[in-house]
């Protein structure tokens, strides 16, 4: 499972290090690709290939269906950690999120999420309402 929220910062070759506590659930190599809300999903291949065998059960005749798969797809890569623990950011992704140079990474249970550190900011304070989210998790029974 991955927690934690983590601020770090591009290299000048597009390489972010992987912090320590989310590298452990990585095992090397993962899956990166274009997120919701603007940020990246950074997947163990394991979880990917799990999302991957639900995502090819969906109908292909459902237009939503085809455009989600699509757009989850088209942008990901596999990405092997060097020894230093980095990984590179293909420059589609890094131009998706809108990264510059300051990063931060958060743990969401089966994935881990690379914001642009604007990006993360903005939807901090700005996008969330809190006191509604908590209501509406309340609907769902939790």
């Amino acid at each position: 499972m991955f927690i934690g929220e983590y601020n770090h910062s591009l290299d000048n070759k597009n390489r972010m290090i992987i912090p320590a506590k989310l590298r452990e659930g990585l095992e090397g190599r993962y899956i990166i690709t274009k997120g919701l809300d603007g940020c990246l999903y950074v997947y163990p291949l394991d979880e990917w290939r799990e999302l991957a065998e639900k995502l090819k059960a969906l109908p292909l005749t459902d237009k939503n269906a085809r455009d989600f798969v699509r757009f989850f797809f088209s942008g990901a890569s596999e990405i092997e950690v060097d020894k230093q623990g980095r990984g590179l950011i293909p420059q589609n992704l890094i131009e998706y999120a809108g990264i510059t140079k300051d990063i931060i990474s958060i743990g969401v249970l089966t994935k881990v999420e690379i914001w642009s550190k604007e990006r993360w900011d903005r939807y901090n304070n700005e996008t969330m309402d809190y006191n509604e989210l908590a209501e509406k998790m309340r609907q769902l029974g939790i």
